[in-house]
C-alpha cells in the first residue's frame, strides 16, 4: 500500500508530457526499479518526486553501468561549470552553485538506486559518494579562489589545501554524511598583503577564501543544499582560525594535539591542492603518524575518549550502529590505536580505511587473524547496513 501510494504521489507530480507507462513497456525491468524504489526507499522516492529530472537518470539504460570515476566526474562538473558561468546572468557564481546541487544531487541518487538494486557495494558506495563529495569541493574550491584572486589579488607564494577527514577522508561516507575539512595554506613569508585593489593579509585572505568555500558548499539555493560542513577537526577546534598556516599546523600536531587529535588525523586525506604542495602536507602526516607512542598512555588515552563518547551519545542502545558498545566507533578506535603505536616501526599499517587497515595490521602480525576476521566482518556488515539505511 505504501509503494502504490508513493507511486501515485510521483505520477501526481509529473508533467503531463512524460510518456512513463510507454517508457515502463519498452523497458519491462525498469518497473522492478520503481517497485524498489516507491517500496523500500522513501527517501529515494521523495527525491524522485521533488526532482522529476532525474527520471532521465532512472531511465537511462546506463544507470547502472555509468562511470563515476573521478575523471568523469571531473570532466562532467568541468563541462557544466563552464556553461553555468556562460549563462549566469548577473551572477555566474550563484548558478555555478545551482549547478554543483543538481550534479550532486543526481549522482548520489545514482548511487543510492545501485545501492537499491544490489548491483554495488557498501564499500563501493562509499567510495562513490565520497569521490562525488571530493571532486565537486574541489571543483567549488577553484571557482571561489578564482573569486577571491579578482576581488583581492593573490598572496605571492601562497596556496592552499583542503584536507578531508572523518567519512570523507576515510572514503566512507553515505547518502546523509556531512563533510569534515580543514584548510591549510603557506606563502612568502615575506608578504605582508595580496597584490588586489582590495588587499588583504595573508592570514585574513585564507580566512576568507575558507568562508566563501564553507559557504560555497553548505548555503541553501534554490537547488537545495550540497552538504552540512563540519570544521570541528582543525586545530584548535571551533575556538582557532577556520584556516591554519601550515607551520602553526605542524606546531600544533607536533607539540599541542590530544591523542584523539592524532586519531583522526589518521583519515586525513588532501583532496585539492598541487602535487608539490600535497607531497608537503602528506609527509607532515605521515611523520605525526609514524612518531613513536607509549602503548599503555596511547590506550588510556583512547579509552577515555571512548568513555567519553558514551557518556555524551550513549552506548546502549544496540540500534544505534555508529555509537553503541561493539559498534562503529568501536572498530574504527581500535584501527587508529594500532596505527598510531605500530606505525613508528610498521608504517605500512596506515591507511585511511577502516577495513584496510584491520587488513594491513593482520598481515603484519600486530593483530591476531581470528580476531582481525571478526571486526572485518563487522565493520563490513555495519557499513552495509548504513548504506542502506
Amino acid at each position: 500500500d505504501g509503494a502504490i501510494a508513493s507511486f501515485d504521489r510521483f505520477l501526481a507530480e509529473l508533467p503531463s508530457g512524460v510518456q512513463l507507462f510507454s517508457l515502463l513497456r519498452a523497458q519491462p525491468g525498469l518497473i522492478r526499479l520503481f517497485a524498489n524504489i516507491m517500496g523500500s526507499a522513501p527517501r529515494l522516492a521523495h527525491i524522485l518526486s521533488r526532482r522529476r529530472r532525474l527520471l532521465d537518470v532512472v531511465l537511462d539504460p546506463q544507470v547502472m553501468g555509468g562511470e563515476l570515476s573521478g575523471a568523469a566526474i571531473d570532466e562532467l562538473v568541468a563541462n557544466a561549470f563552464a556553461a553555468a558561468r556562460a549563462t549566469g546572468f548577473g551572477d555566474p557564481i550563484q548558478e555555478i552553485l545551482d549547478t554543483a546541487r543538481r550534479i550532486g544531487s543526481e549522482l548520489a541518487f545514482l548511487v543510492g538506486v545501485r545501492i537499491l538494486a544490489g548491483s554495488i557495494s557498501a564499500t563501493d558506495a562509499g567510495m562513490a559518494y565520497a569521490t562525488i563529495a571530493e571532486r565537486l569541493i574541489a571543483a567549488l574550491f577553484a571557482e571561489v579562489t578564482r573569486e577571491m584572486e579578482e576581488d583581492h589579488g593573490r598572496v605571492a607564494g601562497g596556496e592552499a589545501v583542503v584536507v578531508a577527514m572523518g567519512k570523507l577522508g576515510g572514503r566512507e561516507m553515505t547518502a546523509t554524511s556531512d563533510v569534515d575539512l580543514i584548510l591549510i595554506y603557506d606563502f612568502d613569508p615575506t608578504v605582508e598583503q595580496s597584490d588586489g585593489v582590495k588587499p588583504l593579509s595573508p592570514p585574513q585572505y585564507y580566512a576568507r577564501l575558507t568562508q566563501r568555500l564553507i559557504t560555497a558548499i553548505s548555503a541553501r539555493t534554490a537547488e537545495g543544499s550540497l552538504y552540512d560542513v563540519d570544521m570541528r577537526l582543525r586545530p584548535s577546534g571551533q575556538k582557532g582560525p577556520v584556516a591554519t598556516r601550515l607551520s602553526s599546523f605542524t606546531n600544533y600536531q607536533a607539540s599541542e594535539a590530544w591523542t584523539w587529535e592524532h586519531m583522526a588525523l589518521t583519515r586525513a586525506r588532501v583532496v585539492s591542492a598541487s602535487p608539490e604542495f600535497t607531497t608537503r602536507i602528506e609527509s607532515i602526516i605521515r611523520e605525526v603518524l609514524t612518531r613513536r607512542r607509549d602503548p599503555a598512555i596511547t590506550a588510556n588515552d583512547v579509552a577515555d575518549m571512548r568513555r567519553a563518547i558514551a557518556q555524551e551519545k550513549g552506548e546502549t542502545d544496540y540500534w544505534d550502529l555508529k555509537y553503541a558498545s561493539g559498534g562503529m566507533v568501536d572498530i574504527d578506535f581500535i584501527a587508529q590505536y594500532l596505527q598510531l603505536v605500530h606505525a613508528h616501526d610498521k608504517p605500512d599499517i596506515l591507511d585511511v580505511s577502516t577495513v584496510q587497515v584491520l587488513e594491513n595490521a593482520a598481515r603484519l602480525g600486530v593483530l591476531p587473524q581470528s580476531q582481525a576476521e571478526i571486526l572485518r566482518a563487522a565493520a563490513r556488515l555495519y557499513h552495509d547496513l548504513t548504506q542502506i539505511l
